[in-house]
């Protein structure tokens, strides 16, 4: 079981495709499958020349940012959002070589559109609505297979669903694992709790197994149904 997001994403679906029998199924958070478009390409160019120049500064943690999170957080409402301030840290802290070599190496992905229309693992796809990647997410969506394949879109999010509303992604997650056979625990007295509904010391979900007859392709196809769903997000 694998979980990326956006180039990470990608590099889960290599594997996937070079290793179907390790691959039981995939999350993937606003993944990319395409060669870079024109406009990505220019904005990672111009990010590679500056942080040659003038290393991690604004602009290059701006265009970045950018591409993470929704323009509501990024300071659509007068500030930035607590997890914006938190990123803009973290990227201080990275080098700018690395940086760099991420870029050019994302700009050199091949396209996987004719790849993953053999992959026959389920795949849970999220993505933002105002995400940059929200075109490709659809795009991966439509070329996988509808029996094996979900996608949620978040509505007012960006590409990094898992930091902007992880709440958006528990009921999809739970519905997905339950295809494996895994559920939630249920809190029971103690006086009724059986070996069975034990907690298990590795996983806080319960059974701790997958049964076998549920890895067949025919299982696969009927435990996950094809869902195109914007969930709304929560305004506190």
């Amino acid at each position: 079981m694998c979980m990326g997001v956006m180039a990470g994403a990608y590099i889960l679906t290599l594997f996937a495709l070079k290793h179907p029998d390790r691959t039981l199924g995939l999350i993937l958070v606003s993944p990319l499958c395409r060669p870079p478009s024109w406009s990505e390409w220019l904005y990672n160019k111009l990010m590679v020349n500056v942080l040659y120049f003038y290393g991690m500064c604004n602009l290059v943690k701006d265009l970045l940012l950018q591409r993470y999170f929704c323009q509501e957080l990024r300071g659509g409402t007068g500030y930035e959002s607590d997890i914006v301030q938190a990123c803009r840290r973290l990227l201080d802290e990275r080098q700018s070589v690395n940086v760099i070599r991420f870029l050019q190496a994302i700009d050199q992905r091949v396209d996987l559109s004719e790849s993953i229309k053999k992959l026959k693992c389920r795949t849970l796809i999220f993505t933002g609505e105002h995400s940059a990647f929200r075109k490709e997410a659809h795009h991966v969506a439509n070329q996988l297979d509808w029996r094996f394949t979900a996608l949620v879109e978040v509505q007012a999010c960006g590409s990094l669903v898992t930091e902007e509303q992880p709440q958006a992604m528990f009921a999809p997650l739970e519905f997905f694992f339950r295809g494996y056979g895994f559920y939630r625990r249920v809190v029971q007295p103690h006086h009724q709790l059986s070996a069975y509904h034990s907690p298990s010391p590795t996983s806080p979900l319960s059974p701790p197994c997958i049964s076998p007859e549920l890895l067949s392709p025919e299982s696969l196809g009927l435990k996950l149904k094809p869902i195109r769903t914007r969930v709304p997000s929560n305004n506190v």
